[in-house]
């Protein structure tokens, strides 16, 4: 699963902040196409494919680097340090 991530130490157990949405987008009026919550403090952030991009503003920010898909009927993860790609998503212990 997670053989070579090495920020495992930074899974929380986590709820998502705005699980109506991207938290940034929700203040802007902005779109998403996907969620991203950040298994460190339960941010939701949109991915790369949407305008805001805000999931990996927020890495660039806060330097969180796991991130799991909000999406229904995905489990993984991504780690942007390690540019892995972990599944299914870590849990916290």
């Amino acid at each position: 699963m997670a053989g070579g991530c090495t920020h495992l130490d930074q899974v929380h157990d986590v709820r998502p902040r705005t699980p109506q949405g991207c938290e940034e987008c929700l203040k802007t009026d902005g779109w998403w196409v996907h969620l991203r919550l950040c298994l460190s403090c339960g941010h939701v952030g949109c991915c790369d494919d949407s305008p805001g991009r805000h999931a990996t503003k927020h890495f660039h920010h806060s330097r969180h680097a796991i991130i799991k898909s909000l999406e229904p009927g995905e489990d993984w993860a991504w780690c942007y340090v390690d540019e892995l790609m972990m599944e299914p998503a870590p849990v916290a212990p």
